[in-house]
C-alpha cells in the first residue's frame, strides 16, 4: 500500500490511538511530521514526543495527552490541504478555528507553525490542518 498523504495517516493514527485511550502512538517519521508535532506540543495538544531510529526513515513516537476524566486533549483532528486539492492562504486569509478556540498548522516559508504565528509573522503558506 503506497502512501499517497502520509499528513492524513498521521492525523487518522493520533485519532484512533486517543479513540482507544492509547498512552502513544507510533508513525513513521517525516521532517514534516516532526514539525507537526513540534507544533501540538508547543500548543498542548500531546505530552511528547520522541523520534526512534530503525534503520529506515525513522519511527515518530507521539504521547498522547488526556485531561483528569481520561478525555482526550484533541477533540477534532482535520486534514485541509491534500494532495488532491491544496489549500494556500495568505497570513491575513488564514482562517481561525472555532473562532480560535483550536489551531491551524500551517507551512510556511519560515517553517511550520501554528495560524497565530503566521499571522503575527505576517507570512502565509498552506494550510496543512486544524486541531481543537
Amino acid at each position: 500500500m503506497t502512501m499517497t498523504d502520509p499528513i492524513a495517516d498521521m492525523l487518522t493514527r493520533i485519532r484512533n490511538a486517543q479513540r482507544a485511550s492509547h498512552e502513544s502512538v507510533d508513525i513513521p517519521s517525516s521532517k514534516m511530521k516532526i514539525n507537526i508535532a513540534k507544533v501540538l506540543k508547543s500548543e498542548g495538544y500531546i505530552k511528547n514526543f520522541r523520534v526512534m531510529p530503525d534503520g529506515k526513515q525513522g519511527i515518530l513516537r507521539i504521547f498522547l495527552r488526556y485531561d483528569d476524566e481520561g478525555g482526550a486533549v484533541i477533540e477534532g483532528l482535520k486534514r485541509i490541504s491534500k494532495p488532491s486539492r491544496r489549500v494556500y492562504a495568505g497570513y491575513d486569509e488564514i482562517p481561525k478555528v472555532l473562532n480560535g478556540y483550536g489551531v491551524s498548522i500551517v507551512s510556511t516559508s519560515k517553517g511550520i507553525m501554528t495560524d497565530k504565528k503566521a499571522r503575527k509573522m505576517r507570512v502565509g503558506g498552506e494550510i496543512l490542518c486544524a486541531v481543537w
